[in-house]
């Protein structure tokens, strides 16, 4: 399976997948249809599916651009109602195949009620758009800290060399806002200067991978004794330290 990431609006990011041996190539949330389309035509790639994550006008507006006859648009059934219409609603546990290759599908709650991300366990890949992103995690528009934080931890379960596809280029922003809170850890320190390297030459930083995100996003680890301690917040809940965080986040 390939994987391609395409940089779309001003920060946002599409990922097309294909497999070379069906033809098929799948896209994975769609901020606009032209530099999509413009990928597609370069490699002579034919659409075969569009999954989204959630319903955010900057992850679906370019469905109507590039759905065909003969494209499946897939997305949660919770939030069907304000997605794209769709051929295949799916919910957590629902048993999906795209491009041949099994898919696991996560209910990520929090950002918005009825986001799901796409796991790909052959490939290694899950498409988490904005509940776990490259150093932070989503605003949480609609969903409370619990939800965000079970959502967090699911995907915190797979395994640690999973590549995190997430929707935004916020790492730069995200990363000067960790080391406010975190700002003994070396390993985030480290990454924060590869995050600004890459930025100034105007390189990607996402995706990312799952052993990254534990090792320096805050939003991961606010179980952790550190981080606790750093907050002054050693006798608090996970989820009372996941909510600080995020409150802090959100001043930044």
């Amino acid at each position: 399976m390939e994987l391609v990431t395409i940089p779309c609006r001003t920060d946002n990011y599409a990922f097309l997948l294909h497999n070379a041996e069906s033809r098929e190539t799948a896209l994975v949330d769609a901020p606009e249809a032209a530099p999509i389309a413009a990928v597609l035509s370069a490699r002579g790639w034919q659409l075969s599916d569009i999954l989204i994550t959630h319903h955010h006008g900057d992850h679906v507006e370019g469905v109507a651009g590039l759905r065909t006859d003969d494209v499946r648009v897939i997305g949660a059934a919770a939030d069907a109602h304000r997605l794209p219409d769709l051929d295949l609603a799916v919910r957590e546990g629902d048993a999906l195949t795209v491009c041949g290759e099994p898919v696991t599908i996560f209910d990520v709650s929090g950002h918005t009620v009825g986001h799901v991300a796409f796991h790909f366990p052959e490939t290694g890949a899950a498409f988490t758009a904005d509940s776990l992103m490259a150093l932070g995690c989503g605003r949480l528009f609609e969903g409370t800290p619990e939800q965000m934080w079970h959502s967090l931890l699911k995907l915190r379960a797979l395994p640690e060399d999973t590549v995190i596809c997430s929707g935004h280029e916020y790492t730069a922003a995200n990363a000067r806002f960790a080391q406010t809170i975190d700002p003994a850890n070396g390993a985030l320190m480290s990454r924060s200067r590869a995050v600004d390297e890459a930025r100034t030459l105007d390189q990607p930083t996402v995706p990312s991978t799952l052993k990254e995100e534990i090792a320096t996003n805050p939003f991961l680890r606010a179980d952790t004794p550190e981080l606790k301690a750093a907050l002054g917040m050693e006798r608090a809940s996970d989820v009372e330290v996941f909510a600080e965080i995020r409150a802090r986040k959100d001043r930044f």
